[in-house]
This record gives C-alpha cells, sequence and structure tokens, in this order.
C-alpha cells in the first residue's frame, strides 16, 4: 500500500540585495537596498520601504527556481549574482538563501494534493 504524501513541501526564504558593480546603476537602486522573499510574500524592510520596479523585473524570474532546493550541480546552486536586464545599467543584484521554511500545499493551491488540474 502507497504511503500518503504529506502536505508539506520546503522553500527557501530568500534575501535580494543589491551590491556594488564597477559600472553606475541607471536605475533607481543604491548598495544595500534588499528586500526578502518569505514564502510567497515578498517582505521589505521598515527602515527601507521601496525598492526598483526595473530591480524587481530583472530578480523575479529567478526568485522560484532560487527558493527551491536544487542539485549541488545545478548553476542555480552556485550563481547568485543577477544583473540588470538593461546592458547600460550596472546594477547587480544578489540573491541569498537563508533558511528552509516548511509550507503547506493548501495553503498555495486550490488543486487537491495528488491531483492536477490539467
Amino acid at each position: 500500500m502507497n504511503q500518503p504524501t504529506p502536505d508539506v513541501f520546503e522553500l527557501y526564504d530568500l534575501r535580494v540585495e543589491v551590491i556594488e558593480s564597477e559600472r553606475p546603476a541607471i536605475m533607481h537602486v543604491k548598495k544595500g537596498d534588499c528586500f526578502d522573499v518569505i514564502g510567497g510574500r515578498v517582505v521589505f524592510p521598515k527602515d527601507r520601504p521601496e525598492f526598483s520596479l526595473y530591480g524587481l523585473l530583472a530578480v523575479l524570474p529567478f526568485i522560484p527556481a532560487k527558493q527551491r532546493p536544487t542539485h549541488p550541480a545545478d548553476w542555480m546552486t552556485s550563481d547568485c549574482v543577477i544583473a540588470s536586464t538593461d546592458p547600460a545599467c550596472g546594477a547587480r543584484f544578489r540573491i541569498t538563501r537563508l533558511d528552509k521554511r516548511a509550507l503547506h500545499h493548501g495553503d498555495f493551491s486550490v488543486v487537491p494534493l495528488g491531483e492536477t488540474n490539467g
């Protein structure tokens, strides 16, 4: 008999931070600007409650992959610095994995565990 799949999975909490670059950042970011990704939420520090829209657009595609555990040989494990999408902009963003967090399937999906909607 198959054991039921538990309703729990793990994701890393992340910190996204603007780091120093040899070229000036054209977008409205400065070294040290940051935010955290906690489960499915973006959390800004109370003393820095804003972040560049273009900076967000540069890093958002990488967030789900960086949240998930990866194989040690996977480039997503080792590569942590993301460049601005504007080739004229020198902004760089470091994505750091923090602690793993246990989450529940039902908190993120209406599709019952073990089923698909496609």
